[in-house]
Order: structure tokens, then sequence, then C-alpha cells
């Protein structure tokens, strides 16, 4: 391990210009004759549109253009697509209903884009989209997913009835149903996942520009995914061809998977920038992002897990309906199906999974992928079922879950994955010894002497990264295949450009794939440069989502380092008039093995460049890609534990520990990765706690700013007790598992069950509020 190279603690490379704010976001960004855009959206969660005049919009000062949804379809641009196919369990398609970026018939939830105004000014164009005058025809609205499918209900597309997507089912319900039959023991629960709102630090943007004289498009915008953009735009959307079409993202303020989808916002400002002759921006403000971007969660489930004699897991029943909003979203299919229910095994050895799922429109904004995507949803129904059976049985929950553990690898379960490796019972024991677990009953009965009720609460997760191979997912009804590329450019002087796939928005790329080109060549990693986010100069590459940059991303690196590496050894053996194989690189240069000849590394670039003295049929030049396809998934996991004390007088809970042990296979930086976790761990307390978005019956958000929807803040938080351990992924390179997601997956179950043990009282649902636990206190005192 080096000074810099993998394993060490090293200090983010990009800290700098982003503290000292020489950060440059798509707001930065200006282009000559740039103009401002602004959305007319619907008031509406429901309603048809029967007229729309601009006349008075357009004499408005400034004003360029004001365009609307008929206009957009005359130009032939297509409608907003769902890229992930899901079947039916009778075999019949999603049913996947129309999306046109700008609306022009029927509006479906209340911020549906109906009209751009563009202008010279950003206020001249808000002032000009209310004078916009649309004359609607409001509709009965659903929110509710339980009640979009009741006789009466609102049909919010003609393509699904009943507002019905997909009626999905995996696992065997023929052998779940026989486990049933024979259990000592069922544990029945409903469960409710909140639907959040993902709130990035920036909000969404876009910048469109059209070159008349090019006949080419630039696209800025707050992406994970530039290049699967351009791919939808061009392909789908047709706004132009791939090949005319540039995407760029620059740094991105967060992205929690809320920018991984092609929202209207980007194809209509491209389109509106050669409607109009100008570049074309826009940027949201806060409550255009309450409104607007992709929500999270959303899950009603019924659970039954069925129990031996001897509390052994014998099969799992789960029903779930998922909210899907008004639209389906780039993934929105993938996240309640694929993402979901395949990770409902948990960690546990369960013989017989049945899991059904269906996916219901409502009059919401549209719901997808957010930080851990189907696997805290999957998460929370494992783990509050198994802290619900310890209680009922009258055992430790950290017992109950020893006792199930899946322990010899791999492991084949009921719902398709197969678990390479871990040790369930490490993270365990770590967590428990780190929060002193045997002496929570003198702390309890400490609390109680000040009037408190203390509890503690457990959470073993397990999560699926990297998603792969490209076709498996294919095979499963992935638009994409999940590949990563990357390319290692060794310049004259030594320094070493890295393009890769991956988009870095707040995961520390710069610096850790950096430290993995250091660690191979010995190189200080000021120079090395990693870039990305531009589909002009990186070779086409699938994103960051999903804890994937560092499995995948990362992988295809290491592939373009290898070739790079053969090249390099073949040079400086020629040079030193040695033999390949004889060739070792150590800190930065290149060496005979047990001999103290060497040639400097950027001597050795220096010859692949001048030429003068190469092997013979050798090309010059010193540049390799690589694309890299994983054979499977990789399986973070790991145990949290929660304490919290709780005013019953007032339903406050403050959380007093929180630890966090978890397996990430190996890890590049330590010091990110604890970052990484801590990032997940706010997310996910601020689920459990603080966040939750509400709509009223007619179908308007009443969450719509930070005055209603509540954030978690610093004094909400403890701090927090994090750990590793390690079993290596076997199915990467690196051996690397992911560690974006964790904190988010496994936290919200851990608190609940941690208050509802402080409470007494199991009938408590997320967002755990001060008025929600005075409630529970109550209705468990009569």
């Amino acid at each position: 391990m080096g000074i810099e190279g993998v394993g060490a603690r090293v200090a983010r490379k990009e800290d700098k210009r982003f503290i000292t704010g020489a950060g440059r976001y798509v707001d930065d960004m200006v282009v000559p004759g740039m103009k401002h855009a602004a959305f007319v959206r619907s008031p509406h969660a429901h309603a048809q549109i029967k007229k729309i005049d601009v006349k008075k919009a357009q004499g408005m000062p400034g004003v360029i253009g004001v365009l609307t949804g008929k206009e957009l379809k005359a130009d032939g641009i297509g409608n907003i697509i769902c890229g992930w196919m899901i079947h039916s369990k009778d075999g019949s398609p999603m049913k996947m209903g129309a999306w046109s970026p700008l609306a022009f018939d029927r509006v479906r939830y209340v911020g549906d884009a109906v009209v751009i105004v563009v202008a010279e000014t950003k206020g001249q164009a808000r002032d000009a989209a209310e004078a916009v005058e649309i004359t609607y025809k409001e509709l009965k609205a659903v929110v509710d997913a339980s009640r979009a499918m009741d006789k009466g209900a609102p049909q919010i597309h003609p393509e699904a009835d009943n507002n019905l997507i997909f009626d999905w089912d995996i696992g065997n319900a023929d052998d779940t149903a026989a486990a049933f039959e024979k259990a000592a023991h069922v544990v029945k629960m409903d469960i409710i996942n909140n639907r959040l709102v993902p709130n990035a630090m920036e909000p969404r943007a876009a910048l469109g520009h059209y070159d008349k004289a090019e006949d080419h498009y630039t696209c800025w915008t707050t992406s994970q995914n530039p290049h699967v953009a351009r791919l939808v735009m061009s392909a789908f959307y047709n706004v132009a061809p791939e090949n005319k079409l540039r995407v760029i993202a620059p740094d991105v303020g967060g992205g929690f998977g809320s920018k991984i989808y092609i929202y209207p916002e980007e194809i209509v400002c491209l389109w509106a920038s050669k409607k109009t002759g100008v570049p074309v921006k826009w940027v949201a403000d806060r409550t255009e992002s309450f409104l607007t971007d992709a929500h999270g969660r959303d899950h009603h489930t019924h659970a039954e897990m069925a129990f031996d004699k001897d509390h052994k897991i014998l099969g799992l029943k789960v029903e779930t309906k998922a909210n899907l909003g008004a639209y389906m979203s780039l993934f929105s299919s993938a996240t309640p199906t694929y993402l979901y229910a395949t990770l409902l095994s948990g960690q546990y050895n369960i013989p017989a999974i049945h899991a059904n799922v269906k996916a219901i429109y409502t009059n919401t904004a549209p719901v997808d992928a957010y930080r851990g995507a189907g696997r805290p949803e999957a998460t929370f129904v494992m783990e509050r079922m198994m802290e619900t059976a310890a209680r009922q049985f009258g055992v430790s929950p950290a017992e109950l879950r020893r006792k199930n553990f899946v322990t010899s690898f791999p492991h084949q379960t009921p719902v398709i994955m197969c678990y390479d490796a871990g040790d369930y019972a490490a993270s365990l024991d770590a967590a428990m010894k780190a929060s002193d677990y045997a002496g929570f009953a003198k702390r309890k009965a400490a609390a109680a002497k000040k009037g408190l009720l203390r509890g503690i609460g457990m959470s073993c997760y397990i999560e699926a990264c990297g998603i792969a191979p490209s076709a498996a997912v294919g095979s499963l009804g992935a638009g994409v295949g999940l590949w990563e590329s990357a390319e290692v450019r060794v310049n004259a002087v030594g320094t070493i450009e890295v393009l890769t796939g991956s988009h870095s928005h707040g995961q520390g790329h710069e610096t850790t794939f950096a430290q993995l080109v250091n660690e191979r060549f010995g190189v200080p990693l000021d120079s090395v440069s990693i870039v990305h986010g531009d589909t002009d100069k990186v070779q086409m590459g699938m994103g960051t989502y999903g804890s994937r940059s560092g499995a995948v991303g990362m992988s295809a690196i290491v592939k373009a380092l290898d070739k790079v590496e053969a090249k390099a050894k073949k040079i400086a053996a020629h040079l030193l008039e040695a033999d390949e194989s004889d060739i070792v690189i150590e800190n930065g240069a290149l060496k005979v093995a047990g001999t103290d000849k060497n040639v400097p590394w950027f001597q050795m670039a220096l010859a692949a460049y001048t030429a003068h003295n190469l092997p013979g049929g050798m090309e010059p030049g010193l540049k390799e890609t690589a694309f890299y396809d994983p054979s499977n998934f990789t399986f973070p996991a790991g145990c949290y534990i929660c304490e919290v004390e709780v005013d019953p007088e007032t339903g406050m809970t403050e959380i007093v520990q929180f630890v966090a042990a978890d397996d990430f296979g190996n890890i590049i930086n330590p010091m990110i990765v604890e970052g990484q976790v801590h990032g997940g761990l706010a997310q996910g307390i601020g689920q459990a706690l603080l966040e939750g978005a509400h709509y009223d019956d007619s179908g308007q958000l009443l969450t719509a700013s930070y005055m209603d929807y509540t954030m978690p803040r610093a004094g909400d938080l403890p701090s927090f007790k994090v750990s590793t351990s390690n079993t290596p992924c076997p199915g990467n390179p690196l051996g690397i598992k992911g560690c974006g997601e964790a904190g988010a997956i496994g936290s919200p179950p851990a608190v609940i069950n941690a208050i509802t043990d402080a409470i007494g009282s199991n009938d408590l649902a997320m967002p755990a509020t001060p008025s929600a636990v005075w409630a529970a206190i109550r209705a468990t005192k009569h």
C-alpha cells in the first residue's frame, strides 16, 4: 500500500474547488446569446386542457418565444419512456401511459409542464409565464395507490385499466404456501414505506444550445449519466441525431438517483433553442424541485413470515402496492421489482419466498429510484418483521437473526439472487460490541430514572450493487447494458488521463480513481487527471447509480491499466535490454527485478511517443481502452444498531447512539467510504424521523418547501460509530462491493425498531415525528 495508493486515507482532490466556490455547475454556464426559460405548470393534479392563450405573454417585455405541446408534437418530439420492460404474471407487458414533455391534452399531476416561455431574463420569463392563460376542465384525482384501483377511481391513462401498470410475481407460490402449512408460528405485518423527495443541494438545470451553422446541439445538464441521456434523447425523443448531440454534465451537486432520468426540461430546452434561435437555460427553483423531481419509495406492503417451532424461517409472503405516480419514469418499473423483491431474502436462509407487486398510477409526481432504490424498501420489510418476530417469540432479536443467517456461500436465494460472499455474523458481532449491546438494560434503567423511555433496535441489511451482467438484465427487461468503459491515456511526459463513463457527483472519483493509478504505476496523484461527464470527450459509458462506480467503473479502469502496463513493460524491457517478464514497476520507475537498472516512468512514456527506439512492429503511443461487464451483482451487507431516548410527555426522540458495521469488500479510501456511510445514515434517519411527502385528496403537494418538508439537521444526528469488515467480492478484479447506498438502506428499520422498543408499541409508521410517537404512546396506555 502506497502513501497515496489503494487503502490510504487521502483527502479528496476535488474538495479544494468546491469549498472555495470554484465548482462549475450548469447554472454557472454562460453561452453567447443565452436566454432564460420558465415553465408554465399545471396547478391541477388532473385536468383536461381546453385552451391555451399565449398572445398576452408573447407581447410582454423581453419575450422571445412562447411554445406549447402542440408545436412540440408537430415537430416530432417523442414521449418520455420507461427503459425497463416488466411483464405482468399473465405475460402482458406493462401499461406505459403517454408522457409528453409538454402536456397538450391532459395534465396528470401538479407541476406537469404545459408551456415554455423564453425571454431575455429569468424575471421576464417568469412574468410572461404568469401571463399565459390556460383553461382547464378539472377532473377527479387520486393520490393513494391503495385507492387508485377502487371502483369509481379516476382513470389516469387510457392504456392502464384501473390504473394498474403491472401485476408482477416472483418466487414460488406453491412452495411458499406449503411452508406456511407446516409453520408453528406466523408473523404478519402491514408496512408503509413513506414517499420522499430527494432534495439534492443543486436543483435540476438544463442549458440547450442549437448551433445552426454546424447543425449541432449541446445540452448542459445535471445528469448522473450523460451518455444515457444522449442515447435516449436521440433514439426515443427525436431531439437530435446522436452524432449531432453533445451532452455535458459538469459538476453536479448531488443526485441520489433523482438525476439519472431524462426529464421534460432537457428535451424542451434543446427543442426550444432550435425553435427560437437562441441558447435556452432553465434552472429549477426549490419548489419546482419538490413538485417535479422524481420522488422515492411510497410502498404499501402486507408481509407474512412463517417459522418452525425452533424459530427457523420457513417461508415469506409479500404483497406490495407501489405508487409510481402520474407517469413511468426511466427506471421506475425496475425499482419495486428487480431492485426490491429480489432482496426480500435479506441475510437469511429462507427456503420459500413469494412476492407480488402491483405498480399503480396516481395523480402525483413520478416515483423512481432514490438512494438505495428498492433495497431500503426490502430491508425495511425484512428487518421490521424480524424484530417483531423476536418480540412475539420472547427471544433476543440478535440471536433470532443469527440463527437464520446464510452461512455458506455461494448461496442461491428463491428470488434470483446468488450471494457470492459474506460473513454476516462478523458484522453482527462488531456492531453488538461497539454498541455495548449487553449493557443496554443498565442504560435503560438509568434513563427511566430521568423519566425517559430508552430503546434499542437492530437492522441487518443486504443490498445488491453494480447491477449486472448485461445479458442477464437484458433478459429481465432492461433497455440498456450495464457495463462500464474506461480509457487510460499516458501522455508523452508521463502524466495520465483517465476517461471514465462513470460520473462523479459527490462520490470522490477524482481521488479514488487516481489512487488506483498511483497504486499501479507509482505516479503522484497530481499527475493523474480524471475526465468524465462529457459525451464528446469520453467514450460511451453508463454513468453512476446503484453503487456501481467502484465495482464496475474502476474494474473497467483496471482492465485498461492492465493493457497500459503490458505495453509499458515491453518498452522498458527493450530500453533496458532485459526480458519483459523481469520488469517490475515501483515508485514511478520500471525496473529490472533484482538489479538497479531502471527507466523512470516519464522516460518510458517519452520513448513511446518519440518512437525512436521501440520494439519491432510496435505502434507509437501509450493509450488503451476497456469495457467491463460484471459477472454478477456485488452484495454489501452489515448490521446497524440504534439506541434512542424518547420523552413520553412530548414524543421527542433523541438518537443517543448509532453504530454501523459494514462489509464493503476491499476499500480504496476509508475516509471517503466513511463519508458515504455518514451521508447515507443521515438520509435514512431523515426518512425514519422527519421526512415525508404528503398530498391532499385533490392532489396538491402539502410539503412543497423546506417550511413543510423536514430535512435532518446536524442536531438531529448523533456522532456515528462506523466500522468495516472485509469479505472481498470474488466477482470483480478489485474485490469491491460498493458503499454509496448502505447507510440509507440499513438505518430506517434500526431507528423504528429502537423507538418501538422504547415505547412498547409496534404500531408506528415513518416518519416517527414527535406527534406520531406521542400518539403511539397514548394508544399503548389505553
